[in-house]
Parts: C-alpha cells; structure tokens; sequence
C-alpha cells in the first residue's frame, strides 16, 4: 500500500482574491467559497497573502482590540463599532491580508504542512508554482485526513 499524500488534499478549483478587491466583495468569495479563506494575488497574478475570517474580523475592529488580553471592559455595541468602521468594506483587501508568505508547494511534506498550520496559525495554505497559486489545503481537511489516518491505524 503505498502512502497517502498531502496533494490529494489540494482544493484546485478556489477563488483567488485580486490585491484590489473590496473588503465587501472578498467576504461575498469567502462565503460563496465554502473555505475559511482565501488566498490573496498582488498586480502580476502572484501570491501575495491571506484573506480569511480572522482578517475581515480585523478590518471590523480597531487595530488595538488586536493587543488587548481582555475586552470585558469595552461597553461599545456590535452595532456601534460596525456603524463606525462600515467604510472599511469599500478599502481594498490587501490592506487586511495576512501577508506572511505561508505557502507551500506541491510536494510538500506532511510534516512541513502540519509545521506550518501549526506555527502560523493559518486555516489555509496556499499550494503555489512558480509564485501562482495552484490550489489551497484546509486545515481542516488535514485534519480530517490525520485522524482518519490514525484512527484507522489504531483499529486494525
């Protein structure tokens, strides 16, 4: 039996978002995606991010919401922090991006995937060629894919 690879878990057929796009319309790609995010291309169609749940939650918020260790204390509404920042949907999405370079390439390891959804704390990893996105991997379905693994291991 021959081992199962990270690349059967590539997702090919994603969106992926222009640097220029509103914050506005990346969120509609994100929900019509299915994925928790999506990866971001600069002018020349080359990786440039990640734009996903956590960075649109980021355009919503002040940046300082982002260092406090607790917010308990902030009496302020959802409603009156999304009146005041409604004007970041319009601002493109690279503002917002996620610009660490987390992107792998095709033949990449399984532990060099689970190090860096690990180490980066990404929910997707871009799978690139020669700077163009090719695909993504989901947490997610690395995750389901390592503990059918070892599931299915420990019950034979």
């Amino acid at each position: 039996m021959s081992p199962r690879r990270v690349v059967a878990l590539v997702r090919r057929d994603v969106p992926v978002l222009a640097h220029d796009t509103t914050v506005d319309a990346a969120v509609r790609a994100l929900l019509d995606s299915d994925l928790p995010a999506l990866p971001v291309a600069d002018a020349r169609g080359r990786y440039a991010g990640i734009f996903g749940e956590r960075e649109f939650i980021g355009a919503l918020f002040p940046r300082y919401v982002q260092s406090l260790g607790y917010a308990g204390f902030v009496t302020q509404s959802m409603e009156a922090v999304l009146d005041k920042r409604r004007g970041a949907l319009r601002e493109p999405v690279m503002t917002y991006v996620n610009s660490e370079h987390v992107d792998v390439s095709e033949d990449v390891s399984d532990i060099a995937l689970a190090e860096t959804f690990l180490h980066h704390r990404v929910l997707i990893i871009p799978i690139t060629q020669e700077g163009h996105v090719r695909g993504v991997v989901t947490r997610a379905d690395f995750f389901t894919q390592l503990a059918g693994r070892l599931l299915d291991e420990g019950s034979g």
